[in-house]
């Protein structure tokens, strides 16, 4: 026998976070302040997080490249 599964179960995936009283204080004041639930702070949180962590690798990566190669320069420069 095969299960069809509706496609709404697809595009999003169910999640359980344990909050303590500080965190959960937190999270309703900045939904309240936005006017958004608190699902989407949490959204928005870790999406912004993820950004500038991949944001910061990438400048991290592009600046090792350059110093080695601008290296001699630099330490003229430096003298």
């Amino acid at each position: 026998m095969q299960f069809m599964i509706p496609t709404r179960y697809h595009d999003a995936m169910a999640m359980t976070l344990r909050t303590d009283d500080e965190l959960d204080a937190a999270l309703t004041a900045l939904a309240e302040a936005e006017g958004t639930s608190r699902q989407e702070v949490i959204r928005r949180a870790v999406l912004d997080r993820y950004a500038r962590t991949t944001r910061r690798a990438k400048i991290d990566e592009i600046l090792n490249t350059e110093l080695e190669r601008y290296a001699d320069a630099l330490d003229r420069l430096g003298q």
